[in-house]
């Protein structure tokens, strides 16, 4: 695929926040064979991939005057496409083999990844999970364990015991860890959709 200079693709997405048609289906042509080749990969069917594509870009559509001309629209996409797919999985582990497939599916997938790209989507994904804890939490969770400070330190630094940063610190960590559980099945998957070389 073609590279476009950056400068390009801004000056596509102002017009497209104005409701330009031709910018919008320029953004379309730079990004849908990723997604859709990506996709089938994924879910093995071209019908579903093609109606996650469809999806994806009408939600740009929809959403175009909120798109952020400062951040890689790369990232926005992968956003959205991450919520489709996960959509799309949730609904097939309703079947109960279906859910092992795609566990056995993901596992696979993610053995094949390169440890860069894991490693930088993970940290995306920790982050996220510490950004999704109460104030006080996320505050004792990153000065312990982001910081390495000692409960002792915490406390004096937060004005609270240290058995208060203690108790709070067990429950972030178990909030942390349900996070990551939730997302395990769609790491590798939504990890690649974005990344893979067409």
């Amino acid at each position: 695929m073609r590279s476009f200079p950056l400068t390009d693709e801004k000056d596509l997405l102002l017009r497209l926040q104005k409701g330009d048609q031709y910018a919008f289906e320029q953004l379309y042509r730079m990004y849908s064979k990723r997604i859709f080749i990506n996709t089938v990969k994924l879910v093995k069917d071209e019908d579903e991939a093609q109606e996650i594509l469809q999806d994806v870009f009408i939600r740009i559509w929809n959403k175009r005057e909120n798109i952020d001309t400062e951040k890689p629209f790369s990232s926005y996409l992968f956003s959205i496409a991450q919520n489709l797919i996960r959509d799309f999985f949730r609904k097939a582990a309703l079947d109960r083999k279906m859910q092992a497939a795609v566990i056995a599916q993901s596992t696979e997938l993610y053995e094949h990844i390169e440890s860069s790209i894991y490693f930088k989507e993970s940290s995306a994904l920790l982050q996220n999970a510490i950004d999704a804890l109460p104030l006080q939490r996320k505050k004792i969770y990153t000065l312990c364990k982001v910081e390495g400070k000692s409960y002792k330190e915490v406390a004096e630094i937060l004005g609270i015991s240290a058995s208060t940063v203690d108790n709070q610190l067990v429950k972030a960590t178990q909030s942390v860890r349900s996070y990551f559980h939730a997302s395990k099945t769609y790491i590798a998957l939504l990890t690649i959709l974005m990344t893979a070389t067409i």
